[in-house]
């Protein structure tokens, strides 16, 4: 009989790793707690260290709909150092994608679905009980379920993650960001360009999502404001579209004035844990080490946890039999001692960036923008970084 795995969480990282261990010959189920697939969000970037990984589901990528970026362009909108910092184009070793986040969410459940995965919605985890060879999960409505071994893959605010560690605050950066989906801007189409604008205390990233849309985002110092992406307010897209901001060249205009919807969130990340596993339960991706977005690493960290934890399930338990729990705990702990100080390099170097892009006063921005073109007139030195941030773990290297 296959070892039945629970997989906590419906959203990026939780079908990926279902499909993975379905096609190992486990039995995942996969627990969501919003009651069907969410239509939200804005955009995804696609980075080679995460598209390694995703190659490895078939046909997955030849029918997900998304746009090579082929060129990286910085501008300033900073009075007296006005017009482009700097423009590469993108060596095709390291090229970034961009997709729709609903289509591409959409893809990995599909995917999961083709090969056997089950997914339950509607299914909040409240409460677990390991027992000496088994996890038993209770829900807010009331079901249980039983598996081998739990991974928790519920994002920021995982309830596998609580159940493990207690309960705690995430940790609000300082910044916030409003964003949206438009059509391509001129300068951003023929090349698909990935796009920064920088300004007094503001920051624009955007990048091309498919051959009509791009997406954006726009980061500022502001008050903590919650997760209002998961429901369009209009108040946030007047106050942008009526903002100085809407009057930016370079593209920043068309970004912002195009957008038919518009959301605002706060920028979050949680305190570093020294551990990611109790017994026979794992939390992987934004459960265990979620980021404030300016690397774009998130998703990317996510399936390079479940590239090193299915390998490793292979190197502990070949036979796909229910593995006992010092086996898990050789397992896990091995893939902790690799993805820890990984994850937790990108998860500052992600937060420190941020800081470095979001700069006030004058003198401060183009001190910011000369580093800019310090940094990005040197395309090995860019290179060799984007080499370094892409090198992933193997099982084999650990």
């Amino acid at each position: 009989m296959s070892t039945k795995v629970i997989v906590v969480g419906a959203g990026i990282a939780g079908p990926v790793l279902a499909t993975f261990l379905k096609l190992r010959g486990y039995e995942p189920t996969v627990y969501e707690r919003v009651p069907e697939l969410p239509d939200g969000g804005l955009g995804h970037l696609l980075q080679p260290n995460g598209l390694r990984v995703l190659s490895k589901v078939p046909g997955l990528l030849e029918n997900i709909e998304m746009a090579k970026l082929e060129r990286t362009a910085f501008y300033s909108v900073v009075q007296g150092d006005t017009g482009l910092l700097a423009e590469q184009p993108t060596n095709p070793t390291f090229a970034f994608h961009g997709v729709r986040r609903p289509v591409f969410h959409k893809a990995l459940v599909e995917a999961a679905e083709r090969v056997g995965v089950e997914f339950k919605w509607g299914h909040k985890l409240v409460s677990l009980e390991q027992g000496e060879d088994s996890v038993t999960v209770a829900f807010e409505n009331g079901s249980k379920a039983t598996g081998s071994f739990v991974v928790g893959c519920d994002g920021l605010h995982s309830n596998t993650r609580t159940c493990l560690f207690g309960d705690e605050k995430a940790d609000f950066t300082g910044l916030c960001q409003t964003g949206g989906i438009c059509p391509i801007p001129e300068n951003m189409n023929f090349p698909f360009t990935f796009l920064n604008i920088f300004g007094d205390g503001v920051h624009i990233v955007a990048y091309v999502i498919n051959d009509r849309q791009a997406s954006w985002a726009m980061t500022k110092r502001e008050p903590e404001a919650k997760e209002t992406w998961r429901a369009q307010d209009d108040s946030v897209k007047q106050a942008v579209q009526n903002s100085e901001v809407a009057k930016w060249d370079f593209g920043g205009s068309e970004l912002i004035k195009n957008s038919e919807h518009i959301v605002k969130y706060g920028l979050y990340d949680r305190p570093e844990l020294t551990t990611w596993h109790q017994g026979r339960v794992v939390l992987i991706g934004d459960a265990a080490h979620p980021t404030s977005p300016h690397l774009g690493q998130g998703a990317n960290q996510s399936f390079e946890d479940i590239d090193l934890l299915t390998e490793l399930l292979d190197k502990y338990n070949p036979s796909t039999a229910s593995p006992s729990t010092s086996t898990l705990e050789a397992l896990f702990t091995e893939f902790e001692t690799a993805r820890i100080p990984r994850s937790s390099a990108m998860v500052k170097g992600a937060r420190a960036l941020g800081e470095s892009r979001v700069v006030q006063g004058v003198d401060a921005c183009i001190e910011r923008n000369n580093k800019v073109r310090i940094q990005w007139s040197d395309a090995d030195a860019v290179a060799r970084a984007r080499e370094a941030m892409f090198k992933s773990v193997s099982a084999k290297e650990t």
